[in-house]
């Protein structure tokens, strides 16, 4: 694996009994950048991502994370991922900056514990115990404890969830640190927005295999997709058009009316549009 690559998966494959979860799945994610990776419940997301962190078999394929096979990642090889898991809630009866300490000695090379509180936007909480933060904080501090090891890969599952939209604004803003200072995400969200906003890139998993993958500007078609140009007509008449060509279009359009048109309007199918078609209207 060279070092432009960070995941390198090749016809994966696991099934449970006669279920296949995952069907023969390809992906590279390039070292620094931020993956996304959708898809509806029960399309083989989560075992994916599993398999990727090393905490799930697979049956078929070959996997490399950091050029290391996951199923055989040792003390050296876990310490260079971080995985945000559910964990901050088990100790509540400690402070915040005692957690990320704890958490900061399973590394060889930590973040200073004050500097994560500050990435995560947590420093006023530092002497707060842990039993009398928000369930956003407390996402917030799960966060913390992936990221303390300073991890080369960061896989970060729905790490919005419960989140207002303030709270998930700044946490945008931290992956985009993260990205800039190195870090490679693998991200999953049902937010589109947030794969949208913060994605290099996208792959769509269905059924247990990838159906779609690119930047989130071209993914599916999407901008070479027609576009809906609409307008009102007098008398009140809406037309709406769809067209390959719609600068054509408003330019005849603003012809025949003279300058401005009324009501005009024209878009493209959104990132939404394209995964509900992409995935059979899941969600």
């Amino acid at each position: 694996m060279g070092e432009d690559t960070a995941v390198r998966v090749a016809g994966l494959r696991k099934s449970y009994g006669a279920l296949t979860a995952v069907d023969g799945i390809d992906l590279e994610i390039g070292t620094g950048e931020v993956f996304a990776l959708l898809g509806p419940n029960g399309a083989g997301k989560t075992t994916t991502v599993e398999i990727l962190e090393g905490f799930r078999h697979r049956d078929k394929g070959t996997v490399a994370v950091l050029g290391t096979d996951p199923a055989h990642g040792g003390r050296d090889w876990r310490a260079r991922i971080g995985i945000v898991l559910q964990l901050a809630g088990t100790g509540p009866e400690l402070t915040v900056l005692e957690m990320v300490r704890h958490f900061a000695t399973f590394y060889p090379r930590p973040r200073r514990p004050g500097d994560v509180l500050e990435l995560v936007g947590l420093s006023e909480k530092a002497t707060s115990r842990i039993s009398r933060l928000s369930g956003g904080q407390i996402r917030r501090l799960d966060v913390a404890l992936g990221i303390v090891g300073q991890p080369e890969l960061l896989f970060l599952d729905e790490p919005t969830t419960g989140f207002d939209p303030e709270a998930r604004r700044q946490f945008w803003e931290l992956v985009r640190r993260l990205r800039e200072g190195g870090t490679t995400i693998l991200l999953t969200t049902h937010y589109l927005d947030e794969a949208e906003a913060l994605a290099d890139r996208i792959a769509v998993i269905a059924s247990g295999r990838i159906v779609a993958s690119g930047d989130p500007a071209s993914l599916g078609g999407r901008s070479a997709a027609a576009a809906r140009v609409g307008w009102d007509e007098p008398g009140g008449e809406r037309t709406v058009v769809e067209t390959t060509m719609p600068t054509e279009l408003v330019t005849e359009l603003a012809r025949r009316f003279g300058g401005e048109v009324p009501g005009l309007t024209v878009t493209r199918p959104t990132l939404e549009d394209v995964y509900l078609t992409l995935t059979g209207g899941g969600s």
